[in-house]
């Protein structure tokens, strides 16, 4: 009987130890905006023009935060390849390259919930822009809405809909 029970026992520690490792990473990838986004300008609005002519945006996750890598063309022709990493603490990170939106050194971002989050891009100390960033339920579409002042100090209202990149 002692010989069955550990049998039992140990049947049901692996079991569950097997189980663990098989769902695992579904819970490592909770979160949708990880990945690959390309802009999709039929769904996006630019005020003012031009809209980009192109952009793709990575996301990579790092603990707490985002690490992020923008690269693309702007509607003058002009590249832009930017990037931060940043966390989910409100503090504001370095935001190096070129083309930023609205000229911006810097980004703060603040998670929502698990589809949304904040960011404040600020040039010089200087908020220059707020936005919002919403991934659909269904994980395959993004929503950045962003309102903000260039450098010629005109107003910039943009809603930019991306589509999610199937993982290679």
């Amino acid at each position: 009987m002692r010989g069955q029970l550990s049998s039992a026992v140990l049947c049901g520690v692996v079991s569950l130890v097997l189980g663990f490792i098989l769902i695992a990473p579904a819970f490592a990838q909770t979160d949708p905006l990880i990945g690959t986004w390309k802009l999709n300008l039929a769904k996006s609005k630019f005020d003012p023009g031009p809209p980009f002519k192109s952009q793709t945006v990575i996301y990579t996750a790092v603990p707490n935060g985002l690490k992020v890598a923008v690269t693309g063309v702007d509607g003058n022709g002009k590249n832009m390849s930017y990037g931060y990493t940043a966390y989910f603490d409100g503090k504001d990170y370095p935001e190096p390259g070129t083309g930023q939106p609205n000229g911006m050194d810097t980004i703060s971002i603040k998670r929502i919930d698990a589809n949304t989050s904040e960011y404040v891009g600020k040039k010089a100390g200087k908020v220059v822009q707020t936005t919002r960033r919403v991934v659909s339920k269904d994980g395959k579409t993004l929503t950045i809405t962003a309102a903000g002042t260039d450098e010629k100090g005109q107003k910039t209202n943009t809603v930019t809909v991306y589509d999610k990149q199937p993982t290679t």
